[in-house]
């Protein structure tokens, strides 16, 4: 049996092959070229128990490549991994070869593989997220804008349904109008592909059952829910609810040893959509949610208000675990009772 590992960059991967008494058979940098790569490993693939491929920015190609050329492929939790700390030596293709190395031995921590052919969808929700994102800066730097220049608060909606009268009628120095035009002309863009891919998530998400049935829980809309089903996945790949629920960054991260906190692991493991989608459903689901409230209430009297509002997080991820597994609607009495 032989086992390959791949060290991926940005343009360039080291490849590595090791036999079952970890001798190297083969180590090589290649450029990021499919076919170098796939002629690389041609000679061992009947003999390859998988290939370990590091989960880098860049390694949809690389793994799509490699499945499609029918090798098993696994996807390396870089978070999770970590080499003896006393090497003297550590370097691309010693790295390479520990991937191959651990996943010979049965350890390697492996990370999610999405289905191509709804990776794509999951994607057009992260780029909505981050044209909203932009929105948000525009609409500040204008509130800031007017606020230094003519001691105007004005509120974000007020200021997306302005036009250019509007703005003329401000009477602004020449230059800050133009600077003010500006950010407007990005918003009305940012306005217009926002809605587009709004429309394009809402028609594919209505096709899924998930989507109806997120739907349910007070604090989650359209949009939300969209996120957080295409987020997930298939929850089948999650043991439990607590595997869910940590990987939604709802569960607090430290080390204990002998009933006492000696530091504290690594707290951005996980997925930040669905820590951000959970968050903005808690903050919803206390404005239209009395139980939510009272929950939020009980854990704020003994804790701080942004600990609270994890709390509330943590309790809406848990029930979407179960909503999703079963095919059930929200419960309010089985999540806050």
């Amino acid at each position: 049996m032989k086992f390959s590992g791949i060290d991926l960059h940005s343009n360039n991967a080291v490849v590595a092959v090791i036999d079952d008494q970890d001798r190297v058979l083969y180590c090589k940098r290649l450029t990021n070229d499919l076919g170098l790569i796939l002629a690389a490993l041609a000679p061992y693939q009947a003999e390859l128990e998988g290939v370990v491929v590091e989960a880098t920015f860049n390694w949809y190609w690389l793994v799509d490549g490699l499945m499609a050329a029918g090798f098993a492929v696994h996807l390396a939790n870089t978070a999770a991994i970590k080499q003896y700390e006393g090497l003297k030596y550590a370097g691309d293709e010693r790295d390479a070869v520990f991937l191959a190395h651990i996943f010979r031995l049965g350890l390697l921590p492996e990370g999610y593989i999405y289905p191509p052919q709804e990776r794509a969808l999951r994607d057009l929700a992260r780029k909505r997220l981050q044209l909203v994102q932009q929105r948000t800066l525009h609409i500040l730097s204008i509130e800031s804008l007017l606020a230094r220049q003519i001691n105007l608060r004005m509120n974000g909606e007020h200021i997306q349904r302005m036009d250019d009268a509007a703005v003329h009628a401000l009477a602004l120095p020449p230059h800050v109008e133009r600077a003010m035009m500006a950010n407007m002309a990005v918003l009305r863009t940012l306005r217009s592909e926002i809605t587009a891919l709004e429309t394009i998530l809402h028609q594919e998400a209505q096709l899924r059952p998930e989507f109806e049935t997120l739907k349910s829980t007070p604090g989650i809309g359209n949009v939300l829910a969209a996120t957080i089903m295409l987020e997930t996945g298939t929850i089948t790949r999650f043991a439990n609810v607590g595997h869910f629920s940590s990987y939604c960054r709802c569960v607090d991260s430290k080390r204990i040893s002998n009933g006492k906190k000696k530091g504290e692991g690594n707290v951005k493991n996980g997925n930040k959509y669905l820590a951000w989608a959970f968050i903005e459903a808690a903050a919803v689901a206390l404005r239209c949610c009395p139980q939510a409230r009272r929950f939020y209430e009980r854990k704020k009297a003994k804790r701080l208000p942004v600990v609270a509002m994890k709390a509330l997080a943590h309790k809406l991820a848990r029930a979407a675990y179960y909503m999703m597994r079963d095919g059930k609607p929200f419960e309010v009495k089985r999540c806050f009772s």
